[in-house]
């Protein structure tokens, strides 16, 4: 009998220890280790306490330029098409998401995005902004189309100066960016930037909002990245060094408008590539919020 007992608490303490490390490695144990990409665009799937909870805690600024304005005006378009519920504003009056959205020069910089006026200016502009701001408690830049000319030391430079904001901002999280689709596909150096970025947000447990993943796929999960797509959701369907087809317009075209999918700004590309952004995007601002993303 005795035997028996210690076996069973044998049991019980290697059950234990087996749930407490599957706790371990879940994403939402650890709210500064999340991919946000395709994957994270089914709206549906958050739930709206953790909508509510990211309205009521977060203050993000972002600095960006055109690109990234895909994002907000995914936003935008997403509160009139949905309601309330995903409302965002600067300064988060009313009840909705509060994001300083920068467009161009970010507070009182020259800085744009994350490559204008040069690879730098960005951390400087963030630096001082958030040592003037001390509500803001989440930081996201995108970038243009500098990552499509970037040298691999270039995408280090841009790593090693996030990490260092963020051992300096431990109360901060910041999120890193890929950079848009440039049509030059899976051997251009755009794609090898883009996966040095998600090497290192992986392998470093970084907050990744992988702007080219998202518009590399329809939200039938149709892949297009290895069809030299481009920002504009434009793609080879046949191999022949073209890009004569256009996956958003065509999926727009198969599904209802106001149902399916909503009208909304979208530099350079199309509503529905803002669409999936917006979706994400709020997948992330949940995730980061504490929800587990389940």
């Amino acid at each position: 009998m005795k035997t028996l007992n210690l076996l069973t608490v044998g049991l019980v303490i290697i059950l234990l220890c087996s749930c407490k490390k599957d706790k371990s490695t879940d994403l939402g144990s650890n709210p500064s280790d999340m991919i946000i990409n395709h994957n994270c665009t089914k709206l549906f799937e958050i739930p709206q306490t953790a909508i509510e909870n990211a309205k009521a805690t977060l203050h993000i600024a972002y600095g960006h330029t055109s690109h990234g304005s895909q994002i907000t005006d995914g936003m935008s378009g997403l509160a009139t098409w949905k309601g309330s519920l995903y409302a965002w504003n600067n300064g988060g009056t009313n009840g909705a998401l509060d994001i300083q959205d920068f467009y161009g020069n970010f507070g009182s910089s020259n800085a744009q995005d994350l490559g204008n006026p040069n690879y730098i200016a960005w951390e400087t502009a963030t630096r001082s902004y958030l040592n003037s701001h001390s509500k803001i408690n989440v930081i996201m830049w995108s970038w243009c189309g500098e990552v499509s000319n970037a040298t691999e030391d270039t995408i280090t430079k841009y790593c090693t100066l996030m990490n260092k904001l963020e051992k300096d901002f431990p109360n901060v999280k910041f999120v890193y960016m890929t950079g848009h689709l440039d049509g030059s596909g899976l051997t251009g150096n755009l794609h090898l930037r883009n996966e040095q970025i998600r090497k290192y947000c992986k392998d470093n447990h970084k907050i990744l909002y992988d702007f080219n993943d998202i518009e590399s796929y329809n939200p039938d999960g149709v892949y297009f990245g290895d069809k030299k797509a481009t920002d504009a959701c434009t793609y080879d369907s046949n191999n022949d060094g073209l890009q004569e087809n256009n996956w958003a317009i065509e999926w727009q075209n198969s599904h209802i408008e106001g149902t399916d999918w909503y009208q909304c700004g979208s530099v350079h590309s199309q509503p529905l590539n803002a669409n999936q952004k917006a979706y994400a995007a709020w997948w992330m601002w949940a995730r980061i919020a504490g929800w587990d993303g389940n």
